[in-house]
């Protein structure tokens, strides 16, 4: 076990060295930041004392270094279009990207799997056939389009929910959040179905093919032989072990919601880290680029490794191949 969780916690440092890598080239290949700071009018002595103080005369792997320890602190310098410090703008975004993030899993999840299950145990049924067709325009349409058609019946036809922000919210602490009042929730409605709507179909479909290799298996058979119940059987003993590969691609998927809110932030101009992201791209500010790459290459390495060890704790095949 022990080296199990070295050997993840090694990769896991690879993998940050190399997003920290690439973020630290934003910094120092795309464009000049000296011209940011002092303008295309200044005098070479300005530049060159200015490139001195920020250290770009030094060698390469010197900058990389001290990069990799400033951001360690999680300092990224100021950004170029709102003149603050990075860390404090992510700071202030990352609870309504969290927040979204979680209610489109979770969404994911809760109709995800029991409509994998219902398809796979009355695969024959007329309801279960709409189901799969569902998923089929779930996975087809791209994600701007579904935001911009419940956009257009939930808020302009229907005028039930709002169509864009985050509604009234609550800071508790240094946490901001809109699931305590009552326009946050309804503000929270659609872009986390927007958002996770992808995820629910893959998730849907998984558990329906898992579920219906496992119901196959002989195991269930012999269950079936000693007078099981259905119900026994089929939430007992298939939906447990079904959900042992939905551990891992719902792990995985939950990064790709974090990362890929982008869009979804974007449509409904929900004010979280994927909005701020378009912004700093639209402005080249790189700093909040930069910074926006480390953050989330940081969110898939921890979401990773936290299924990585749970994979490994459910699954005891693991652990003979590992000892």
């Amino acid at each position: 076990m022990a080296a199990f969780i070295l050997r993840r916690l090694g990769q896991a440092i690879l993998v940050m060295l190399t997003v920290g890598l690439i973020a630290f080239a934003l910094f120092r290949y795309v464009g000049d930041p000296v011209i940011f700071m002092l303008g295309q009018d200044a005098t070479p002595e300005d530049r060159a004392r200015v490139t001195q103080q920020l250290g770009l005369d030094r060698p390469f792997y010197v900058q990389y270094a001290g990069f990799v320890e400033r951001a360690l602190h999680g300092e990224f310098g100021l950004s170029l279009r709102q003149v603050r410090p990075v860390s404090s703008l992510l700071v202030e975004r990352l609870p309504a990207t969290l927040e979204l993030s979680f209610m489109a899993a979770l969404f994911a999840l809760a109709a995800g799997i029991p409509m994998g299950v219902y398809t796979a145990l009355r695969r024959d049924s007329w309801f279960s056939h709409f189901l799969l067709a569902v998923s089929l325009i779930g996975v087809s349409l791209p994600t701007f389009l579904i935001g911009i058609l419940l956009i257009l019946v939930f808020s302009v036809q229907l005028g039930w929910l709002p169509s864009f922000g985050r509604g009234d919210t609550v800071t508790v602490g240094w946490w901001s959040t809109g699931l305590l009042t009552a326009s946050g929730l309804k503000a929270l409605i659609l872009p986390s179905i927007t958002l996770g709507l992808f995820q629910m179909t893959l998730i849907q479909r998984l558990v329906r093919s898992e579920m219906l290799e496992v119901l196959r298996t002989d195991y269930i058979r012999f269950a079936r032989a000693r007078g099981l119940t259905d119900r026994a059987v089929h939430f007992g003993h298939a939906l447990k072990n079904t959900l042992v590969p939905v551990i891992t691609i719902t792990g995985l998927q939950l990064g790709a919601i974090i990362a890929f809110a982008i869009i979804t932030e974007t449509v409904f101009q929900w004010p979280g880290m994927g909005l701020l992201f378009i912004q700093a791209v639209t402005f080249a500010d790189v700093p909040v680029m930069a910074a926006y790459l480390c953050l989330i290459g940081l969110f898939f390495v921890i979401i990773n490794l936290a299924v990585d060890l749970l994979y490994y704790a459910v699954d005891p095949r693991l652990r003979v191949q590992t000892t």
